[in-house]
């Protein structure tokens, strides 16, 4: 397998030639990652030579549309899925809202959706106010002692009134990488939708949805590279089912149906710069010519090698050190480089606000987590410490972070 190329890597990001940040160690990658120079030049791009309303017949509205288009069906070729399957909405939470409303339209007094407090509550809050509705929501709750989730315990739930079940990829904090085909296949067999937040996992290479099994997954190309939009896929035939949330005119059309607002025509032209990367990435390390999802599949490996190795001297040393209590796996193989810990006896706040002070940007909080921090018995005020990286961050960022917190604790 190709050895990820570094220096490639960061060349195509400007943020590391940024005088400003020359000293900055950015390890909060999962709550946004830097922009690549693409979609940076194609935001340029389109504010300078095509800012004005898209697919009318004169040049540079034309030229907006074909921008558009184009970016739409690149990321749709990426995730191994249709065109007409992919939506761009303004976040990830701003989606499955719009999705909930079209539930609170589909599902009958009585009927079931299941949550976890697993999730950012981005993939809860809006499925369960459907409550308010008499849908019965229920909980697929975490074991306390690893913050797992466990199929076993999302089979005791399901039952012939389930219609959905939502649950992550990859959780923000416990950085487990979830087995979705498995979850997704008892969901099925239940006779309800999948409906599966991603926006933790994709940072980390895009997925090959069909593989997956989802009706729906969501999420946010800020935290891919890209700009700030989130992105959802939705199965045709579900598509087709539930009720439009879009204008009138709009609900035969499967990719703005679920679009009740006009979409940033500049940021989703830009979705071409997170493209424009990603095909940089592959062909910078491979030379065959391979369709958009096989060049998916490798830029995740070796985004997913280059962290791996990364990760590990990170994990052995906030489970080695008897102060600490690490959250999660302590193999990197098992989970995404999102590593989420407490000190005994130090508030996570003040700790995260003495190693920015070092200049490395580490978050601290709930992370949007807030039932899953209150289920593993922290304040959801001051929460845990968080530190989150990808394929772009060095070996000698690591070192320093694992330096400074050494001094530190």
């Amino acid at each position: 397998m190709a050895e990820l190329d570094l220096d490639f890597v960061r060349a195509s990001f400007p943020a590391f030639s940024e005088p400003s940040l020359a000293d900055f160690a950015h390890f909060e990658n999962a709550g946004g990652s830097y922009a690549s120079r693409h979609t940076i030049e194609w935001l340029e791009r389109f504010y300078r030579q095509t800012k004005v309303q898209p697919y009318y017949d004169f040049e540079p509205s034309r030229i907006a549309g074909e921008q558009m288009d184009s970016a739409g069906q690149r990321m749709a070729d990426w995730l191994n899925i249709g065109r007409d399957e992919l939506h761009f909405g303004p976040s990830t939470s701003q989606n499955s809202y719009v999705i909930a409303q079209a539930l609170r339209q589909e599902l009958k007094p009585g009927d079931e959706v299941i949550v976890t407090n697993q999730d950012h509550e981005a993939n809860i809050g809006a499925w369960s106010r459907l409550e308010d509705e008499n849908i019965v929501v229920r909980e697929w709750k975490i074991d306390p002692e690893t913050a797992e989730l466990h199929p076993m315990d999302l089979e005791a739930l399901l039952s012939t009134r389930t219609r959905a079940v939502a649950f992550t990829h990859c959780s923000n904090v416990v950085g487990s990488i979830n087995p979705v085909r498995e979850i997704t296949d008892l969901i099925h067999e239940a006779g309800a939708w999948a409906i599966v937040d991603g926006v933790s996992f994709c940072p980390h290479g895009m997925p090959d949805i069909p593989a997956l099994g989802a009706d729906i997954y969501m999420f946010s190309l800020y935290k891919v590279y890209g700009p700030h939009l989130g992105a959802m896929y939705i199965d045709r035939d579900l598509n087709a089912e539930l009720p439009y949330q879009g204008h009138y005119f709009n609900a035969l059309k499967p990719s703005a149906r679920f679009t009740p607002a006009g979409p940033d025509h500049a940021q989703i032209a830009a979705v071409n710069g997170v493209m424009d990367y990603m095909d940089s990435v592959y062909q910078h390390h491979h030379d065959a010519d391979v369709p958009p999802s096989a060049r998916a599949a490798a830029v995740h490996e070796l985004f997913r090698s280059q962290e791996t190795m990364l990760l590990q001297p990170l994990l052995d040393y906030l489970a080695g050190h008897s102060a600490v209590r690490l959250i999660g796996k302590q193999r990197a193989a098992l989970r995404a480089p999102t590593v989420a810990f407490t000190v005994e006896g130090r508030n996570s706040m003040e700790l995260a606000a003495r190693l920015g002070e070092r200049g490395l940007g580490v978050g601290a909080g709930h992370f949007y987590a807030y039932r899953l921090v209150e289920a593993l018995g922290y304040d959801p005020d001051d929460g845990v410490l968080r530190a989150s990286f990808v394929h772009y961050t060095t070996s000698e960022e690591i070192t320093r972070l694992i330096r400074t917190l050494d001094e530190l604790i």
